[in-house]
């Protein structure tokens, strides 16, 4: 065989190995969609003795699956989206106060104001929404205590962080302070970081991972840390958080346990149907002409429970559709106050799947 038939050869017995390999591949697998499932909600850790939510629970309805992930193991997120946009961790309380520095090392205790990161649960004064992230929008970046991050370093001011959790209603150590200062770097973001009281800083670069909604920071751990799952892969939380209650005009803020937010900024949206109007049970597909859903993620929020007497409000149920289309009505079965039989942490839920995306 002269050298041409060799070559030819050669190349036509790699063709048949790729067609059989092609031939031979194993299938993609695909997930079929929960028509519904009952789940427990763990809100309870053991490295949180006493609390009964120390955890956040993602739930991703399609898939039948709950994630717990400690509510405290995080500081800051910084929104994986178009915008340069970062949050604070108000399932663990923090606040944030501006500085009118852009030099991080020239931030000291002396800039410590502590009024300003105090903050009072409720009063009813609008400052005290200026701390932390204002819970009365439709998502957690329509009014942020830290600013938009400019592409102009110098309009980036520092920022004073407490992440000491909870209410911040007596006087904190100016030892649990930190100083930070967030630029732009490339799509993604710088952050600079110290004590308050040090003389040098770490810097952590971030970057944006469109399969999220957040990269998350543990200010107390120096990293990048695991948080929320994938965007597609939630639709709802349970969680405690800084939320708000009183009337338009005489609003305050307090912490809340038992919230439920819709995951807006991944694609979810959500509804609530009184009973009156149409039951649970009979509740199906045709009637979703009648229905409008809403882009808020705290649509449900605490409206589902009270947390003294009967606990859970069994005159309403609510409606999510996932980012693939999928709508599943939800009820809450139990959750540990009153006579519902539940335990307090653990919330149960039902849902049955309305409509297929």
């Amino acid at each position: 065989m002269n050298k041409i038939n060799s070559i030819v050869a050669v190349a036509l017995l790699a063709m048949t190995l790729i067609a059989c390999k092609k031939d031979n591949k194993e299938p993609d697998i695909v997930v079929p969609v929960s028509d519904g499932s009952t789940l427990t909600l763990n809100g309870i850790a053991a490295s949180e003795a006493g609390s009964s939510a120390a955890n956040s629970v993602y739930i991703d309805l399609s898939a039948d699956k709950p994630t717990g992930i400690l509510r405290s193991l995080w500081t800051l997120g910084f929104y994986a989206g178009s915008d340069y946009k970062v949050i604070l961790n108000a399932n663990n309380g923090v606040s944030a106060a501006v500085v009118n520095k852009i030099d991080l090392n020239a931030v000291t205790a002396a800039d410590l104001v502590q009024a300003k990161l105090v903050v009072e649960l409720g009063v009813a004064a609008e400052s005290e929404f200026d701390k932390v992230d204002d819970p009365r929008q439709n998502n957690a970046l329509g009014r942020t205590a830290i600013g938009t991050i400019s592409a102009t370093d110098t309009e980036n001011k520092v920022y004073l962080i407490n992440p000491a959790g909870g209410s911040h209603t007596t006087i904190f150590s100016a030892d649990n302070v930190y100083k930070v200062r967030i630029l732009r770097k490339g799509t993604g973001y710088t952050l600079q970081y110290a004590k308050l009281n040090a003389i040098t800083y770490s810097s952590l670069d971030i970057t944006k991972d469109s399969k999220f909604n957040y990269a998350f920071v543990s200010l107390a751990d120096n990293k990048v840390v695991s948080v929320e799952p994938e965007k597609a892969s939630w639709d709802i939380v349970w969680t405690w958080s800084l939320y708000y209650g009183g009337t338009t005009g005489s609003q305050y803020l307090y912490g809340f346990s038992d919230l439920v937010f819709t995951n807006t900024l991944g694609g979810a949206s959500s509804a609530e149907v009184l009973t009156a109007t149409k039951s649970y049970a009979n509740f199906s597909e045709s009637d979703l002409s009648n229905v409008n859903f809403s882009a808020k993620s705290n649509l449900i929020g605490e409206n589902w429970r009270v947390t003294t007497g009967t606990g859970i409000k069994a005159d309403r149920f609510y409606l999510i559709k996932d980012a693939a289309g999928n709508v599943y009505k939800l009820k809450f079965v139990s959750m540990g106050v009153g006579s519902d039989g539940g335990t307090r942490g653990k919330p149960v839920i039902e849902y049955k799947l309305v409509k297929k995306g």
